[in-house]
């Protein structure tokens, strides 16, 4: 049996969003001692994993407490399930292209400032250094 302080060094969450999520009704089967304070077995990590999974792309709290209700009811919302995590993927790839985008940009604009220390020059694209070139012309 796990806390929440170990439960969330190993999952990499922090406690305060392991709370919110037990909460809100994501971790149905953890139990709490004789302090009162929560017990996460290693079926109870599955479930963080999942929930993780899910909430790191953006999906609604309201769609993961009922993707939660689903595997609860059983194999008969097989269907239902496997459209939350169809949905799920679609987003995490459009995310995943963005960010591929976002880091040839990045790799871009890299390259430039390699290049411009390396000759010491300026940077021409900087919209500061065009603003002091048209106050010059003036």
């Amino acid at each position: 049996m796990y806390t929440i302080k170990e439960v969330a060094d190993r999952m990499d969450i922090s406690e305060h969003t392991l709370r919110f999520w037990a909460k809100s009704g994501f971790f149905p089967f953890v139990t709490r001692n004789q302090n009162n304070i929560r017990m996460f077995s290693d079926d109870d990590l599955n479930w963080v994993r999942i929930v993780k999974c899910l909430r790191s792309v953006g999906t609604e709290s309201k769609l993961v407490k009922r993707y939660i209700d689903l595997c609860i009811v059983g194999d008969s919302t097989i269907p239902e399930r496997y459209e939350i995590i169809k949905t799920t993927k679609e987003k995490a790839l459009k995310q995943m292209e963005e960010l591929k985008n976002q880091l040839n940009m990045l790799d871009y604009k890299e390259e430039h400032y390699k290049k411009l220390i390396k000759h010491n020059l300026d940077d021409n694209w900087n919209p500061m250094n065009q603003t002091k070139q048209r106050e010059c012309a003036v």
